[in-house]
């Protein structure tokens, strides 16, 4: 079988933020650089983001770049690196007012400057009074920003390979990365691709579970290719809840919602975010705020016949606000619950919403490899960004309005060292034959029918298994059944059914290798959140309930063979500045 081969540059997998980011700082310096996305670039999982990018702009209220850093790095729960926290927040400002003048269309005050509003988690002067440090577009920034870069890169003249799944990284007996192995969706023909770097920029993997804020797509394939190839996924117990889904749907309702003034009741009327959070009460950290939901309907005070959701509150804000600065959310409330928010409030419970874990990086972008003794190394031509991989700046929790500066300022970084790195080597490196014949095994596997149960109904039980064993609320006898079910329906996906792939655009097939990256995927969250012994930020165990900075203030890695979970330790100075020691955390 005589398979097309094409030789590029940099290989970006993955057409989201973070990938067309780094695309556009190579195509910028004329290097060769192929985005390889299974939807069309602007259907990426970026275009979902509604709240803001965060930046100290001070354009609302008094800001800088520092009370940026000490919120994120409280909200991590001082699990997130410091020296890529400062870097990012440094970035801030520069990388917003570069969106701007690429053309992203940001909301406007009257003074023409861009418009920031108040997000969970975030203060002035050290953890003072609330910031308004999240720069929107209304309620549709990543739909902006993705919309912009995805235009930029035309211009730039990026090669995109559109509705292409990217299958196995090709790696060297060195341990070079030498591009992937990706598949045409609509013919099922496989190609080759030779890249001299490879970027994982292939978003997050909130499929694993039921009820969930994202896209189909996101799979948690570029995490699910790293452990393939031997490299550790880092920090995957720590899922981020968001608190405020559609209840019983999962759709986002934005932070923005509160940040503009919405508020949270109970099935009495009560503002009942006053009792977990006095002082920043309804614009907490998520963590903080989907555990406090998640308690007023275990103990009786939820909303609705079944008591199983709390109201989200807009309807005093008027019609002319929820118009200018929450449009699409009220378009989602009218299309899903067929009820206007200027009206009724909104039912809301939390949703599985954002990976915080992910491909172990340095603030380069580079993929890197422990050493031991916290030392580790970049894997020669491997890079990641965004919420595929974890530098890590989000830590135990994300800040609301940091995952989209999170893809641009290190899609900027990853474009930048990409751009060194090629300066020193000029030239591709032998292929090796072995490794893609190793992928196109994986392939190869799927041209069978198999037996056994549907893809689609092993998905779901997955799905129904992660929600009930590793959800908001974990506990040591309910998180070891999790992993045994998982290992148990894991055995069970060799013999799914298979339908004739040449009749149906290569769906089945494809299903069947994300439903592959799912499980990887499952099994290293609910594998490192058994293991980890305390509560920190979205990880809360009911019989580990203190953080314990003695014994875990670390990282975790889980490696794909032998299920193998180390640790490595959290970078607590960064690169300017005093370091910000862990401390109660009260909002």
């Amino acid at each position: 079988m005589s398979i097309p081969r094409k030789r590029f540059d940099t290989l970006v997998i993955g057409a989201g933020g973070g990938g067309l980011r780094a695309a556009l700082q190579l195509s910028q310096a004329e290097a060769n650089v192929a985005v390889v996305s299974k939807v069309f670039p602007t259907r990426s999982h970026t275009v979902a983001a509604q709240g803001g990018i965060n930046a100290a702009l001070a354009n609302v209220l008094p800001d800088n770049w520092h009370w940026h850093m000490y919120d994120t790095v409280k909200g991590s729960d001082y699990l997130g690196d410091q020296d890529a926290i400062e870097y990012m927040c440094r970035a801030a400002s520069h990388i917003v007012i570069e969106l701007e003048h690429a053309g992203v269309p940001f909301s406007r005050l009257n003074n023409g400057k861009i418009y920031q509003r108040a997000f969970g988690g975030q203060s002035q002067d050290f953890g003072g009074e609330q910031a308004a440090r999240t720069c929107a577009a209304a309620d549709r920034t990543g739909h902006a920003i993705l919309h912009t870069l995805y235009q930029q890169n035309i211009r730039a003249k990026t090669h995109f390979f559109d509705e292409f799944f990217a299958i196995d990284l090709i790696k060297d007996e060195e341990g070079y990365i030498l591009g992937a192995v990706i598949l045409s969706i609509e013919t099922g023909e496989p190609y080759i691709i030779e890249a001299k770097t490879t970027l994982l920029a292939t978003g997050g993997a909130g499929q694993i579970f039921r009820t969930n804020t994202n896209a189909r797509i996101n799979t948690g394939d570029g995490m699910a290719m790293a452990l393939r190839a031997d490299i550790p996924i880092q920090d995957m117990e720590f899922f981020q809840f968001h608190p405020t889904g559609i209840a019983g749907k999962g759709m986002l309702i934005t932070e923005g919602a509160r940040g503009e003034g919405g508020f949270l009741v109970n099935k009495n009327g009560e503002r009942f975010m006053e009792r977990y959070a006095t002082h920043a009460k309804d614009l907490a950290s998520r963590d903080v705020v989907s555990r406090s939901i998640a308690i007023e309907v275990r103990e009786g005070r939820g909303c609705g016949p079944k008591g199983d959701h709390v109201l989200l509150k807009v309807d005093h804000l008027g019609a002319d606000v929820v118009a200018k600065r929450l449009p699409g959310i009220r378009d989602t409330v009218l299309t899903f619950l067929h009820m206007d928010p200027v009206e009724k409030p909104i039912p809301v419970f939390p949703t599985a919403h954002y990976t915080m874990g992910g491909i172990p990086t340095n603030r380069y972008g580079q993929v890197v490899a422990p050493l031991g003794q916290g030392a580790e190394e970049p894997i020669p031509g491997l890079y990641a960004v965004g919420e595929c991989a974890c530098v890590s700046v989000h830590g135990a929790n994300r800040l609301g309005g940091n995952s989209l500066l999170d893809i641009i300022v290190f899609g900027r970084a990853a474009g930048n060292d990409i751009i060194d790195f090629l300066k020193e080597n000029r030239f591709h490196r032998p292929l090796d034959e072995g490794s893609v014949d190793q992928a196109l095994s994986r392939l190869a596997r799927w041209d069978q029918r198999g037996e056994g149960e549907s893809v689609d109904a092993l998905r779901q039980e997955l799905q129904q298994t992660m929600e009930d064993y590793c959800g908001v609320f974990r506990e040591e006898k309910v998180l070891q059944e999790g992993v045994n079910k998982v290992k148990a329906m894991e055995a069970r996906l060799a013999a799914v059914r298979i339908q004739d792939h040449s009749s149906v655009f290569n769906t089945q097939r494809i299903e069947a290798m994300e439903l592959e990256n799912l499980f990887d995927v499952a099994l290293a969250t609910v594998t490192s959140a058994l293991a980890r012994q305390e509560s920190r930020g979205a990880h809360s165990r009911v019989d580990y309930p203190e953080r314990d900075d003695e014994h875990w203030l670390k990282h975790s890695l889980f490696y794909k063979k032998d299920h193998r979970l180390d640790f490595k330790p959290v970078r607590t100075k960064p690169l300017s500045v005093d370091s910000f020691p862990p401390k109660p955390r009260v909002y």
